[in-house]
């Protein structure tokens, strides 16, 4: 994605990019949703998430190698292994070696972005093997809420009209249709912000 806008192939890009401080040295971003990170669970399994990292003791969770995500998980172990007490990160190929690993239990959760885990999760409801959302956090972590936003190439004049088309979905009721027909009116924003506080440069 970034690669096509620095190449001027891609106008904009619409994904799950987070805004940050150090990102707006070369792009300029429009909101339109917050950024979640979701754990996904066997919808048998009691526990849950709730904002506390020494709950994750003794549990086995996997995430993407080199995500933020990671970060995250990582710094929670970290300070985990430091109160005497620790939990497995395991590392998959690929969404559906993990999916498996959480329907075999060979791991206890999943963490990711939220949209491919609340899809993962309503795709498996009619299966002899359902899934669960075990909790969420914010992908700017525990300080701010992280937002995701339509991309475009710093200065190249987007992110306003951008914003002013997303805020028409808003106005609407699009916004909210397109949301719950994803599973993620948890994550709706009132308004669109033309490069909103993003995370800090301490925290890219």
């Amino acid at each position: 994605m970034f690669v096509g806008i620095d190449s001027g192939r891609t106008d904009v890009a619409f994904a799950n990019i987070t805004d940050t401080e150090k990102r707006k040295e070369k792009y300029e971003f429009a909101s339109y949703r917050q950024d979640n990170l979701a754990f996904e669970a066997r919808a048998s399994d009691p526990w849950e998430f709730k904002g506390d990292y020494r709950t994750l003791a003794g549990k086995r969770i996997s995430v993407g190698k080199g995500t933020n995500q990671e970060k995250i998980l990582l710094e929670w172990q970290a300070k985990l292994r430091t109160e005497g007490k620790d939990f497995t990160v395991s590392y998959y190929p690929d969404i559906n070696a993990a999916q498996l690993a959480i329907t075999s239990g060979q791991i206890d959760a999943y963490l990711g972005p939220s949209p491919g885990v609340l899809y993962q999760i309503n795709q498996s409801k009619t299966s002899p093997s359902p899934k669960k959302l075990a909790g969420t956090h914010s992908g700017a972590g525990e300080t701010s809420q992280g937002l995701i936003a339509a991309t475009a190439k710093k200065d190249s004049g987007l992110a306003q009209p951008l914003a002013a088309a997303i805020n028409h979905l808003i106005d609407t009721g699009q916004y909210k249709q397109w949301l719950d027909a994803w599973h993620l009116a948890s994550e709706a924003v009132p308004r669109s912000e033309i490069n909103p506080p993003g995370l800090p440069l301490t925290n890219t």
